[in-house]
């Protein structure tokens, strides 16, 4: 969202546990109108988080959907505040007819408060079929089926310029440690280490998350991630604190804390692939190389390549998850029509389109690898199709969006705060235990 959590892979990453996948239903081929311009008259109203590249490419998918059915399209951004602006269009009696959903927390909102449709029998059937249960699960609320994940995303991915890793000597790193490491021979070499993209305190989380994942370990995650376990764990305090030796350390970060909370997602991306690089990596998920190729012109695997996040103190080198799922509103004026975008959206035509443009994951296994445009992606994409279970969502993403998805408040502003001052990892845990508990209860 601006650009949330996206998606891609890279040759030898660590296995990325997901059994994915979405296709045309399994008993038979789902229709969008059957290609025989059926909705020809009809607009179908798409609301979601994507800008700039994002936009431009998803764009591609909806007029492939137009040339097959005849409805026309519109897509709104709603920027990442997605449940206050599509809540407010519900009430002023213009909601949207599909919402691209970006987190799991805000799905569950959504379904609870009655606002969307189950999925038809054809998307269903074809979820059943061709989903691994991981993705039938984080789509459904109470047992009741309602989120397509359309596109999913790798966020445990570390971007690099390997020009910049050349130069400086260094090879990408096989766990945390290493990193820092790296990142300081980066820096005595001339450029920073990293670019952090705190204006968007969505990467912050995801920082977090994959240090937690390691370092915790993965019974500690999905506790926390349902507010099982108190963010005054013990286990958060030293996730924190490992996470503050990186943002105090002025030679690890481009601009130092300040410069990063003025950076947001592209901005930290440019840095690093830009025309002035300013760092010499990035982290975050596998959507940065639809950025650098779209926007900086890099080929990918040669200009900008990626190592996956490395393992933290000892523990699993982690793999963290992200998704938007596609949902119909009953409120929406063509909801009819936008069930019929959902099931062409589950097809392998549908994700092909997108994946030729790059910037893209698809969790559809019956799409043709080839489809993708370079040979990173390709990898990743077969790892994670072909993946198992040890996959984790994004934790803030399960979260409600009170304290996991809104701009400027939860946790997104508490990790900024830590940012501009990490000093204090205890305290900081007692305001995201307080911020948690208080998104919980409401």
């Amino acid at each position: 969202m601006m650009m949330r959590r996206r998606t891609t892979l890279l040759t030898g990453c660590t296995a990325l546990t997901l059994a994915l996948a979405a296709t045309a239903c399994g008993g038979g081929p789902v229709s969008a109108g059957g290609g025989d311009k059926s909705l020809s008259g009809q607009t179908v109203t798409v609301a979601g988080v994507w800008s700039g590249s994002e936009q431009k490419n998803f764009q591609k998918v909806l007029d492939a959907f137009t040339a097959k059915t005849g409805a026309k399209t519109q897509f709104v951004s709603t920027g990442d505040n997605v449940s206050t602006v599509v809540g407010s269009k519900i009430e002023g009696g213009n909601a949207p007819d599909v919402v691209m959903v970006p987190q799991v927390g805000v799905l569950d909102q959504f379904a609870k408060k009655g606002w969307l449709k189950p999925l038809s029998p054809t998307a269903q059937q074809t979820i059943t079929a061709d989903y691994a249960p991981v993705w039938k699960k984080y789509g459904s609320v109470d047992g009741t089926l309602y989120g397509l994940y359309f596109k999913a995303a790798h966020k445990s991915t570390v971007w690099y310029s390997p020009n910049a890793l050349t130069q400086a000597g260094v090879k990408p790193p096989k766990t945390y440690d290493e990193m820092l490491k790296a990142g300081h021979t980066v820096s005595d070499s001339g450029l920073a280490a990293f670019a952090v993209a705190g204006e968007d305190g969505w990467t912050l989380t995801d920082w977090f998350e994959n240090i937690y994942l390691s370092q915790a370990g993965p019974e500690k995650y999905d506790a926390l991630a349902t507010h099982k376990l108190k963010w005054t764990d013990p286990s958060v305090v030293t996730a924190l604190t490992t996470l503050g030796k990186l943002f105090k350390d002025k030679q690890l970060i481009a601009g130092g804390q300040k410069e990063a909370l003025n950076t947001d997602f592209p901005g930290s991306v440019e840095k690093v692939f830009g025309p002035k690089p300013e760092a010499g990596m990035v982290y975050e998920g596998d959507f940065v190389a639809g950025v650098a190729h779209d926007q900086f012109g890099k080929t990918i695997g040669k200009d900008a390549n990626f190592f996956p996040f490395p393992a933290v103190d000892g523990g699993t080198a982690p793999v963290v998850s992200g998704g938007d799922a596609a949902v119909v509103l009953k409120d929406g004026k063509n909801a009819g029509a936008g069930m019929k975008l959902l099931e062409y959206l589950a097809t392998p035509e549908a994700a092909a389109v997108w994946a030729k443009a790059g910037g893209f994951l698809s969790p559809n296994k019956k799409l043709d690898l080839a489809s993708y445009a370079d040979d990173v992606t390709r990898a990743t994409a077969k790892s994670l199709v072909g993946a198992g279970d040890s996959v984790r969502f994004d934790m803030s993403d399960q979260a409600p969006a009170a304290f996991g998805g809104t701009k400027g408040a939860g946790e997104w502003k508490l990790l900024q705060d830590f940012l501009r001052d990490p000093s204090d990892p205890k305290g900081t845990a007692a305001q995201l235990e307080s911020a948690a508990a208080k998104a919980y209860q409401g």
